[in-house]
């Protein structure tokens, strides 16, 4: 049966949640349809570094879509990184070589008992679709590893030029890939969880070459996350989705044109039952 949607206008609102686990107050930007009816599946996506939103184009990106009948119903959470983002963002179990992450298990704690309950609250409707959490860089990182541990709670993480070189050891002091933090992880989680995964990188993501085959350190320490899921038992393109961006940049308007495409990935609209 061929369905369609009415045309939808994307309403922002500012929201402020006072978070114990952080000790501080989070900044939020939340996106609705305003045409929800209440019988439809309403998915969810979490976003860190949600201070971008606006240079992301974000609202124009989710009205475009929707009116072109690509995406299902959808929320959308942007999360405002604080001046402790370094600490905030990382692996909750490891710490970086410089202790940078430090705060990560609480930015966990904050996303699973406050934030989440708090946007079910706020929502009008039920949030019983897909649950997603995507970020940028060390966002990205950081949703991977939330998600990650878990998984009862997502079902789909994306990654935008994801911080994957995130290491316990400092190149001058004897590092090898093994120091790699989250490819660690997953080698050493032993039960895999029930995610998919998208994964994104630019061409001109950045200049470093660690390992001097020609390929900068961010598409290869991509690549090798994709290897180690790949040994977990995932499935390409079942559970696995890469997308490299041919001269994209570590920047935030580089992740704005790469935005439909995951988004269209993760709660892409089905036209035909």
């Amino acid at each position: 049966m061929y369905t369609t949607m009415l045309s939808a206008e994307i309403i922002k609102t500012e929201k402020t949640i006072k978070s114990v686990y952080l000790k501080r107050e989070v900044e939020l930007e939340i996106f609705t349809p305003d045409n929800l009816l209440g019988n439809e599946t309403l998915n969810l996506l979490l976003l860190n570094d949600g201070q971008d939103a606006e240079v992301l184009d974000l609202q124009n990106t989710l009205s475009t879509l929707y009116n072109q009948n690509r995406i299902d119903a959808l929320v959308v959470v942007a999360i405002k990184a604080s001046k402790d983002r370094i600490q905030e963002y990382g692996v909750a179990s490891v710490p970086d070589f410089l202790g940078r992450g430090s705060k990560a298990a609480a930015y966990t704690d904050f996303i699973i008992k406050e934030l989440i309950p708090f946007v079910q609250a706020e929502v009008q409707f039920p949030i019983n679709g897909k649950r997603a959490f995507a970020g940028f860089s060390l966002g990205g990182l950081t949703a991977f590893d939330v998600a990650w541990n878990n998984d009862n709670y997502f079902d789909a993480v994306g990654v935008f030029s994801g911080s994957f070189w995130w290491r316990k050891k400092d190149l001058k002091d004897g590092y090898t890939d093994a120091d790699r933090i989250l490819h660690q992880l997953i080698i050493d989680t032993e039960v895999k969880p029930e995610l998919k995964f998208w994964l994104m990188t630019g061409t001109e993501d950045e200049l470093a070459d660690r390992n001097k085959n020609f390929i900068i350190d961010s598409i290869d320490d991509t690549i090798d996350v994709i290897k180690e899921l790949l040994k977990k038992g995932y499935k390409r393109p079942d559970d696995i989705a890469y997308f490299e961006m041919v001269g994209g940049k570590h920047d935030v308007p580089t992740w704005g044109k790469a935005m439909p495409a995951f988004l269209t990935w993760a709660f892409g609209r089905k036209l035909f039952n």
